[in-house]
Formats: C-alpha cells, structure tokens, sequence
C-alpha cells in the first residue's frame, strides 16, 4: 500500500520586501495604487504630494512609513526633502507629479511653452539629481508619460512635442544614473481621479466609448499601472525602456 504526498504550493515571497519605494505624486490615482501595491509587495512606502489633507489621508490608507507635503516643481523643497534623508535608503521613486497641458500653440505664451514642455522633464531631472545620491544600487526610478499625446492635432497642440521629448529623456537618464536604472511608463486614458476632473460630466460618456472600442474590452485603471510600474521595479534588466499602457488605446483612437 502506497500513501500518495501532495506537494504544497511554494509560498511566494514579497517582491518588495526589505526595500523603500518613494512615491512622488502619491495621494491619489496611480501614484496611490503603486504605494498601496508596494506595500502589498513588502516595501517601505514615504509618498510625496502637494495636498497636505489628501496626503495625509493616503498615507493612513497605505500604512506609509511617513509623507512629505511639498510642491514637486519647486527644485529646493525637493532638495530638501531628499537632502533630509540618510545615504544611502531609497531603492525605488516613480514621478506622477504633473498633469499634461492641452491647446493651440499659438495661443500660449513663451512661459506657457516653457512650462508645458520642461515641467515633466525639469521634475524627473530634479528628483534624479537629489535622489540619486540617496539610492542603493540597482534601484530604479520610474517616469510617467502617455500615448495619447503622440498624436498630432491642434487641439492636443504643444502636448504632442512634450510627450515626444519623454522617451529619448529617459533612455539618456539612464545611462547617467547607472546602475540606478530609468524607465517609462505611457499610459494611455486612465480612470483615475485626475481624468474625473478633466472630463467632469463626459466622464461616463468616455467610459462607455472606450469598453466597447479598446481591444481589452474594458477601461484601464490606475492598479493596472501600479502592476506595471512595480514590476519595472522589480526587473532588474530593464533600463532605459518605454512600456506603453494603454489597452490598445491608440491603435483604435
């Protein structure tokens, strides 16, 4: 007589654990679900935004090692804030920080052009120059961008050029930060609160649009993002790279 053994599933282990992932831009929407993930995964998690009471919100939500309230475009809070931490304990930052800018050209002025094509640059180039010195090795940093901006039309006007300026920026990044490693992330339309905002009363109009046009058949959200970016964290041979994001979006739009 024979008794049969049934081998148990080996437990997997957290991706994360043992390691801080700071989350820039992280009281909400993808910013928020890639901290709630992190955490998941074992990491230490310290958000940065600029609503001190949504911060402070997300942050008991997550369970969050600590929050900083301070504007991500303004290069001396984030000296400080990074400045303040000790050499080195940060192993992974995404930048959600920033929204895209939308219209005519010529209907902006010098400064609106400045703005709508350096912030995301100036804020990943900011965050790279303070954080680097407080990374472990083989850490990463993780930029957000976007495939809806690469088509050309006059209503997405000067949002094209900056979008465009995205992924040759990080590949360029990457290779100055080595062995911390640079990657994008381009997401296409995204039910988060931000795109609430924009849409307001055609919100529910765009879900329905896209459900039945998107190869997916369904509406990305912001935890499909977070699984992206926590696994670009995680995989250590990827650097220098772009991931688009966005259920087909922009081979149907």
């Amino acid at each position: 007589m024979t008794t049969a053994i049934t081998a148990r599933p080996a437990q997997r282990l957290p991706q994360l654990a043992g390691q801080t992932v700071v989350v820039i831009g992280g009281s909400a929407g993808i910013g928020l679900e890639t901290a709630r993930l992190a955490r998941t995964e074992g990491a230490e998690v310290v958000l940065v935004a600029r609503d001190r009471d949504r911060l402070t919100q997300a942050a008991s939500a997550v369970g969050a090692r600590s929050a900083a309230a301070l504007d991500a475009t303004d290069p001396e809070a984030l000296a400080g804030f990074f400045g303040a931490l000790d050499a080195p304990v940060i192993d992974h930052v995404l930048v959600t920080a920033g929204g895209p800018h939308y219209g005519p050209m010529l209907a902006m002025s010098a400064d609106e052009v400045r703005q709508a094509v350096g912030e995301h640059l100036v804020v990943a180039l900011e965050v790279a120059r303070h954080a680097h010195a407080r990374m472990r090795p083989g850490g990463s940093l993780v930029l957000m961008g976007g495939t809806g901006g690469r088509r050309i039309s006059r209503e997405l006007g000067i949002a094209s050029a900056a979008t465009a300026a995205l992924p040759p920026f990080a590949a360029a990044l990457a290779l100055e930060l080595a062995p911390v490693r640079v990657n994008l992330v381009a997401p296409g339309f995204v039910d988060t609160p931000l795109s609430a905002s924009l849409l307001g009363d055609a919100l529910d109009a765009r879900r329905d649009e896209l459900r039945t046009t998107l190869p997916i058949g369904r509406v990305v959200g912001p935890a499909d993002v977070a699984a992206l970016v926590v696994h670009l964290m995680v995989n250590t041979a990827v650097t220098g790279a772009t991931y688009d994001i966005d259920g087909g979006q922009q081979f149907v739009a």
